[in-house]
């Protein structure tokens, strides 16, 4: 029998997991998605195959079980995040800012190229996790309009254009050393697109 991590089922699940989902994430960065093997994270993790294969059966099942756990975490950052400000300019700020960051430091394929190696469903599983992600958006944006901020808009045309500008690999893939800028350009496009006449000052995320 396989030695149980953690000393209970639920943990030893949790472990494997963790393990196997620091693995992923570091050769998503070196090698990205299509280089991944199954047994090459397995070897990496410390785990046999056969046990990886009884928690993910596939490659695709382990893309998706680890966007969805780093999806659920990124969601109560950014909640927090833009919670902790009363200003709504302060929270667009706030949202742009992290989602820029967050983009940087993750390796995931970008939108299309992950369409293109996932099953219909798959992929549908994983855009689902935008959903809390504009959401936040939204209700800042309609937060911005109750309080002046910026003048009443149509959000349902607002929020894809923010969202698809944010989304995009090409404004943060520039030199470390001139990111920080890249994003404070980022927060004054987006703010001044929604009509905000003030700009907050740059502040680290």
């Amino acid at each position: 029998m396989p030695k149980v991590l953690g000393g209970s089922l639920e943990a030893h699940r949790r472990e494997v997991r963790a393990r196997v989902f620091e693995v992923l994430r570091a050769q998503l960065y070196e090698r990205g998605f299509d280089a991944i093997t199954l047994a090459g994270v397995a070897a990496e993790a410390g785990l046999g195959r056969t046990a990886l294969y009884n928690h993910f059966p596939d490659k695709e099942s382990l893309l998706v079980a680890f966007v969805e756990d780093e999806a659920a975490r990124y969601v109560d950052r950014l909640r927090a995040a833009v919670e902790a400000e009363t200003d709504p300019i302060a929270q667009l700020a706030t949202f742009v800012r992290l989602q820029l960051r967050v983009l940087a430091e993750h390796h995931l394929p970008p939108g299309g190229a992950l369409e293109s190696a996932l099953a219909p469903a798959a992929y549908r599983r994983i855009s689902a996790h935008a959903d809390p992600i504009t959401g936040q958006l939204r209700a800042v944006l309609l937060a911005g309009v109750d309080a002046g901020s910026w003048p009443a808009q149509d959000v349902d045309v607002v929020v894809p254009m923010i969202t698809a500008a944010l989304g995009t690999r090409q404004v943060i893939d520039v030199p470390a050393e001139r990111l920080a800028g890249v994003i404070e350009a980022a927060v004054r496009f987006v703010l001044q697109a929604v009509g905000s006449s003030e700009l907050p000052d740059p502040r680290p995320i």
